[in-house]
């Protein structure tokens, strides 16, 4: 199955988007370690005032890497939410991941964004 998916990164208005790969046993075990590693960096370097542009800009990267499989058509970063989203990876500022699923709400508007969604607090 495909799993659609949305990364969000608080303070950023960008949502990055993927049309596979999106289901959390297949996202966290390239994000998690992706995060850390990110910010350890931002600390070593002292570097935060650019933080979201940066994140949203490097998470691009990995992950159009990660699923792009020789076709980059699969990704796109865009200020709207998409309706086939199955999974949103919200990434906050104090280094915290929630994952969200859509409702019904969310599939009939998804300008909701995150207030059309419910928590998935299954723990990986």
């Amino acid at each position: 199955m495909a799993h659609h998916y949305h990364l969000i990164v608080e303070g950023n208005p960008a949502i990055i988007y993927a049309s596979r790969g999106g289901n959390p046993e297949k996202v966290l075990p390239t994000l998690k370690p992706f995060l850390e590693k990110f910010w350890k960096e931002r600390e070593t370097f002292g570097a935060y005032a650019d933080t979201p542009e940066c994140l949203v800009a490097q998470l691009t990267v990995r992950f159009g890497f990660e699923t792009a499989e020789d076709d980059f058509s699969n990704i796109r970063v865009g200020v709207n939410y998409d309706p086939n989203a199955e999974y949103l990876y919200w990434i906050g500022l104090n280094k915290d991941v929630q994952i969200w699923v859509p409702k019904i709400a969310y599939r009939e508007n998804p300008s909701l964004g995150l207030q059309g969604c419910q928590r998935f607090d299954q723990t990986f």
